[in-house]
Order: structure tokens, then sequence, then C-alpha cells
């Protein structure tokens, strides 16, 4: 197949478009031409580059056309986020691409109920974020639904992986929480340290990718959740990656009120993003319809990228 992906030198495209190429697919990757893939890959030689700002190219009524106009088998859309820009799309490539395949987000759902979460789960969300990929969502099943362009959403839990820093224990990106635990130290957790979350390996989610572009039919009109196997506590995430640096985790809880006076507002607020949501979603449905097996058990997928920074100083 001829497959347009953009966005495709982000952290999913970084493992995606290696895995295209090697499958035979003739791929072209659309981007601002300011990033490079985070691992270097002889496949990226082979690789037809199309540089666009797609804010700018949409602005100027632009950006869908010039989609269209490369005459792909598929697209792939890592970078839509907003349901005005996905329909825009959409009415660009109906009747000249066989499939849309776009990067969601498990915070589609809002606060969780019942876990594991299921796709098909009513879970208001909550965020302007997280009612954009939910809108986004619903669009392209109704498209689909009425017979139009067929579409399949992917939405990833908290991406990890080479390249850039994972969420971490406490729900955020503090680099300090990582000093605390590789010096084993006492950290202030927010609540009981039983909330959730879902973390998922780059390369486990280009699996998924993959496998909703080769399986097209069984892909068609679904919304497919793109994470590890099983989630993560706070207590239990802690514990773990305590252990990388030869430590016990020293955990104290605390309330919400003392961790936001003790922890910078960026970092707190991230912490309550994550942490609020207690996500643990089902794959079941990626395993049963397309055959996903995800690879990378959710704390391997982070030490990944705790790893990196270790090489690259920035711990």
């Amino acid at each position: 197949m001829r497959i347009a992906v953009i966005g495709g030198s982000g952290h999913v495209g970084t493992f995606l478009i290696p895995r295209l190429v090697r499958a035979g697919h003739d791929v072209v990757v659309l981007t601002r031409g300011q990033s490079k893939p985070y691992l270097e890959d002889p496949a990226w030689d082979v690789v037809e580059r199309v540089v666009v700002d797609r804010a700018e190219a949409e602005a100027a009524g632009t950006f869908g056309g010039l989609v269209a106009a490369l005459d792909a088998d598929a697209v792939v859309d890592m970078v839509c986020f907003t349901v005005g820009s996905a329909l825009a799309l959409v009415d660009s490539l109906r009747g000249r691409t066989g499939h849309l395949v776009h990067c969601g987000s498990i915070w589609m759902h809002g606060l969780s109920q019942r876990v594991p979460i299921l796709e098909e789960d009513s879970l208001p969300p909550v965020g302007e974020y997280g009612v954009r990929k939910a809108l986004i969502a619903k669009a392209l099943q109704q498209e689909t639904a009425a017979g139009g362009l067929i579409t399949t959403s992917i939405h990833p839990g908290h991406i990890s992986g080479p390249g850039w820093a994972p969420i971490g224990p406490l729900g955020n990106l503090d680099p300090e929480v990582w000093r605390i635990l590789a010096a084993g130290l006492e950290l202030s957790m927010p609540g009981l340290g039983t909330e959730l979350m879902s973390h998922v390996h780059a390369d486990d989610v280009a699996q998924l990718f993959e496998l909703a572009l080769a399986n097209r039919e069984a892909a068609a009109g679904h919304a497919f959740h793109a994470t590890a196997a099983t989630a993560l506590t706070v207590r239990g995430f802690a514990a773990a990656a305590a252990s990388w640096f030869g430590q016990e985790p020293r955990l104290r809880s605390v309330s919400w009120e003392s961790f936001r006076s003790i922890t910078p507002a960026e970092f707190a607020d991230q912490s309550w993003q994550h942490l609020s949501r207690n996500h643990h979603v089902s794959i079941e449905k990626a395993r049963r319809l397309l055959g996903y097996q995800p690879q990378h058990a959710p704390e391997d997928a982070a030490r990944t990228g705790v790893d990196w920074m270790l090489a690259n100083g920035l711990l």
C-alpha cells in the first residue's frame, strides 16, 4: 500500500514508519521538518517526505487537498486535535483514500467508574483535550457508519520510550521524583497510592496502527485502546522505579492540599490530571479483532524512557 503519515517523526512514528517500510509499504511522511525521529533507522532512507505546516495549510484551506493529492491508499493522522480539523480532512479524503486511521487518547474517557474501561463505555470526558478527542472519535465513527470514508481511531495511554521523559510514579513529569526514588529518600504521594496509570511503549502503539492498516475491514468504524496489558498503581510504579536504583521505596501518603503546597504548580496539576482519571482500559477488543499483543509491561516501557534520560545526563 501507499501510506501517508501526518506527523510521522514523533513518539509513535519513530517506530511505525520503519514497521511500515519493512512490511513493504510505500510511505510518505508529512511533517513541519523541524524534528527528527527519536531513533535512527535505515528504513527512513526510502521514505518520501513532504514538508508542510498543518496549521498554516488548514488556515489557507489547502491541507486536505495536499494530502488527497498524494493518492495514498491509507492515511494515518497522528496530530489532529480538533473535530473541525478531522472533518475537514475527511471531506478531502472521501472517495480519494481507502482508510483514515486517527490517533486519539484514552482521555476520551472521563473519570473511571469500572475497570478495565471498554471503548464503548460512556464516561463523559473532562478537560479540553479529552473532550476534543472524544468528539473526534465519535465523528469518525459516525462518518463510517453513514457509509462514508472508512475510519479507525486508536487511543494510546501514556506513551513511553527512548527519547523523551515518561510520566512518572506520581503522574507527572517532575524529574525530582526520580532523584528521590534513586536516593532512597521519602516520597510524598497524594492520596493512597492506589490510583492507576496506563503506560504503553511507543512500539506497541505502532504495532496496533500497523495491524489496523493491515486489517481495514476488521478495523473499520472502530475505536481501539492502545496500552500495555496491565496498569500501574502509584505504589507499584514507585516500587518498581526504586528497584531500578537498588532502593526500597519510602512512601508517605499526604492530602492533595498538602501535595500542592510542596509541589510546583505545573507538576501538581499534571498529577491531578492523570491520577484523578484513574484509568485502566481494556485491550481485549484490539486483541480479538486485530490480534494486538503488546510486548512491553508498563513499568518496562517507562524504564526505557528513564534509561534514556540517564544516558543523556537529564537525571
